[in-house]
């Protein structure tokens, strides 16, 4: 589709309009917004369409569609998918080698579970290698219970941060304003990190973590401005 309106503006019920006409989402329902900061910056991306309409470039729309369409009439089915991630975070499997590896994991990933551990009174199982071990089921009931006392604009952000991490705990603590998002998306990355350091970089591994960072960043952007 088109341009094919002059003006964007917002109304008093943080609804973005073309022209005075509302935004839809794709099931038809009027694209509202729960903050006025949420409503402007999804505004600001219908201004800026020239030509074309590219969803690709509209992720805070895509997001906000997601909330309404999507998440809002099944919340709790939703949350259960992202809470699945707390049986397998990342931050819990360890390497054993090389030393300075092990150490590198040890400053990124034991912060943030230090936080979950007091802020939500947890225990970790930390594994050595990839096979999977079992986390305690007070854990992955405490974690659930936080995932799924959040908002659907707030499950909406949080599924791509949960998936592109691999870690419930790192999305929860960005959520909570425990960690920055650069800190989150380094952790996030380190293995990744230190394996380009050892062997170089591929030019497709690249251009996949390009849109990965996108994606991230249009995630924790959209989850601050509902805050």
């Amino acid at each position: 589709m088109k341009r094919f309106w002059k003006d964007v503006t917002v109304d008093a019920e943080r609804g973005v309009r073309l022209d005075d006409r509302p935004v839809r989402t794709p099931g038809r329902v009027p694209l509202l917004l729960p903050t006025a900061a949420l409503a402007e910056a999804v505004a600001d991306e219908w201004r800026e369409v020239t030509d074309d309409i590219d969803p690709r470039a509209m992720p805070l729309t895509g997001l906000a569609n997601a909330a309404i369409d999507r998440i809002a009439p099944g919340p709790a089915a939703f949350a259960a998918g992202l809470a699945a991630y707390g049986e397998s975070d990342l931050l819990c499997y360890r390497a054993d080698s090389p030393p300075d590896l092990v150490a590198r994991q040890a400053a990124l990933w034991d912060p943030p579970l230090d936080w979950a551990r007091d802020r939500y009174d947890v225990h970790f199982e930390i594994v050595a290698g990839v096979m999977h071990r079992p986390q305690p089921e007070a854990t992955t009931e405490r974690l659930g219970a936080a995932i799924a006392a959040r908002r659907p604009f707030e499950l909406a952000p949080l599924s791509p941060i949960v998936t592109i991490t691999g870690s419930l705990v790192l999305a929860l603590a960005l959520a909570e304003d425990a960690m920055e998002t650069e800190a989150v998306w380094a952790a996030a990355n380190l293995d990744e990190d230190w394996q380009a350091e050892q062997w170089g970089e591929d030019d497709l591994a690249v251009k996949a973590r390009e849109t990965r960072q996108r994606d991230f960043e249009a995630a924790a952007r959209f989850l601050s401005l509902v805050s």
